[in-house]
């Protein structure tokens, strides 16, 4: 066991130190699979746990990791501060160079404690919306509507505006907005854009905190501005369900007589049906 295997500098590493830094690791990695394995049996039992459940696991694997690091130099002897010290230039040039990782890898941190951005969220960022994928320490990875998966630094959730659509509910309000021509029948402009919203499967109904609304927004120069509120569960795919909803209402005002007309610019803030 105290055989020389070699050296590290002015440190000698034998046989003995090196099976004990092995097999510190081995039980670090049977740990961590044990962790796993519970956490996702708990997971199984508590569904609504499983965001939170994945993140400290996360969390305890970086923490284990570190602290095997400092456990294996310490079995093998090595003191890091002399380390440190040797390397000190060295250390400055690569530290300034990977200024945006530590940054992305402090704001992963942060993401995985406060949990306000979780596994399975739909988010807004920017103009990417999709589905949080992966949490790890640096990057985070979010399924788009396209079905690709683009790989995001944590910074930018730290950074920027995000809307997350999941946070708080499981349902969220979507509006569209089109315009008409002085002289149509408000009346029956509300009544078309009420049945067209309601008749889509995915725009809730039967609640009666959350159904479905039309504003007048706006008197235009030359429209009337209107809005369709609408609440969906369907968020990820909220695009194509607003899609479909245009269409119908496309027809119905056909059928109706109805001209639908540019929606003037600055007058509304929201995806437009024509123009």
């Amino acid at each position: 066991m105290n055989d020389l295997l070699f050296h590290i500098g002015p440190y000698a590493v034998s046989l003995g130190r090196a099976l004990s830094a092995a097999v510190l690791v081995l039980l670090a990695i049977a740990l961590m699979r044990l962790l796993k394995t519970g956490m996702e049996r708990r997971a199984t039992k508590k569904p609504e746990q499983r965001s939170r459940l994945y993140s400290a696991r996360l969390l305890v694997n970086y923490f284990l990791w570190v602290a095997v690091a400092v456990g294996c130099l310490a079995l093998l002897h090595i003191d890091v501060t002399v380390l440190l010290a040797g390397s000190a230039a060295l250390l400055v040039v690569v530290g300034l160079g990977v200024q945006q990782t530590f940054t992305d890898v402090f704001a992963g941190v942060i993401l995985l404690v406060e949990g306000t951005i979780r596994v399975g969220d739909v988010l807004e960022l920017g103009t990417l919306v999709g589905r949080v994928k992966d949490i790890r320490l640096r990057t985070s990875t979010i399924y788009s509507h396209e079905g690709m998966n683009v790989v995001v630094p944590n910074r930018r959730f730290i950074n920027e505006n995000v809307v997350n659509w999941s946070h708080s509910a499981t349902q969220t309000r979507f509006s569209i907005g089109l315009s008409v021509a002085y002289g149509s029948d408000e009346r029956r402009v509300r009544t078309i854009l009420l049945d067209c919203a309601n008749s889509h499967p995915h725009v809730i109904t039967k609640d009666k905190e959350h159904l479905a609304s039309v504003r007048l927004v706006n008197f235009g120069a030359s429209t009337l501005d209107f809005e369709v509120h609408f609440w969906s569960r369907n968020v990820f795919f909220i695009e194509q369900t607003k899609s479909e909803i245009r269409f119908t209402l496309l027809e119905h005002f056909r059928v109706a007589g109805i001209a639908l007309t540019p929606v003037p610019s600055g007058a509304l803030q929201v995806p437009r049906l024509a123009g």
